[in-house]
């Protein structure tokens, strides 16, 4: 299992009404083949973190880099494509389209990737089927429950085959029995060509990873892995 995100002395800082430096020169080597849990209080910087993996924010100093491809951040246009085709990305709230089916909420990550419309149809089709949900496939979010609202968010990321998921407390808002299903649905989506990093308050799913890192002061501490 090779290194393939690589965090070299990243910091980021919020300037708000003072200074606030929530990141503070994290260095760490991210592995395919494995589940990361990241825990930390409110505030700790777990989602600030994977903002900065998302490439949807940047780092005030420090690099990352993918398959040893240092991130240039001014190149918007590039890191998009990387984001399209190479990250999936769970949110707490779904953050599903409301005005599209869960068939099409699913399939329109693709076309934004350049697939076919065919090809993107039959593959969410099949996305869906593993999650359990091709019956419920022309329903739109408001008419799904929160765990298959986030069933369809993990159909989502997945749709472009990406090696990097990226959830963010992706069970946080759903009860208990809820979560553990979902939780066992995306530690199946890990492979030799793919890396997961969720962001949990509960020790409970974050236990169950690979490796345990909990942000302390601006600083990840490995806890077990």
């Amino acid at each position: 299992m090779s290194n393939f995100v690589k965090l070299t002395n990243v910091s980021k800082t919020f300037e708000e009404q003072k200074k606030v430096n929530v990141l503070k020169k994290i260095s760490y080597n991210f592995k395919k083949g494995k589940i990361y849990s990241l825990m930390g209080p409110s505030g700790s910087g777990k989602s600030t973190l994977l903002n900065l993996l998302s490439l949807i924010d940047r780092p005030n100093s420090g690099s990352i880099s993918f398959d040893n491809e240092i991130i240039n951040y001014n190149d918007m246009s590039k890191n998009d494509l990387i984001r399209a085709n190479k990250i999936g990305i769970i949110y707490q709230q779904d953050n599903l389209l409301p005005d599209f089916t869960a068939l099409e909420n699913i399939y329109l990550a693709s076309l934004a990737a350049g697939k076919s419309k065919k090809l993107s149809i039959i593959k969410a089709k099949n996305l869906l089927r593993k999650v359990g949900l091709l019956n419920r496939s022309n329903h739109y979010p408001a008419q799904l429950s929160g765990g298959e609202k986030q069933r369809v968010s993990i159909a989502r990321a997945l749709i472009n085959d990406p090696q990097i998921i990226l959830a963010d407390e992706p069970t946080g808002s759903l009860d208990l029995e809820t979560a553990k299903e979902i939780f066992d649905i995306l530690k199946k989506q890990i492979n030799s060509n793919r890396l997961i990093i969720f962001a949990t308050h509960n020790r409970f799913f974050a236990n169950k990873s690979d490796c345990l890192l909990e942000i302390i002061n601006g600083n990840i501490k490995v806890i077990n892995g």
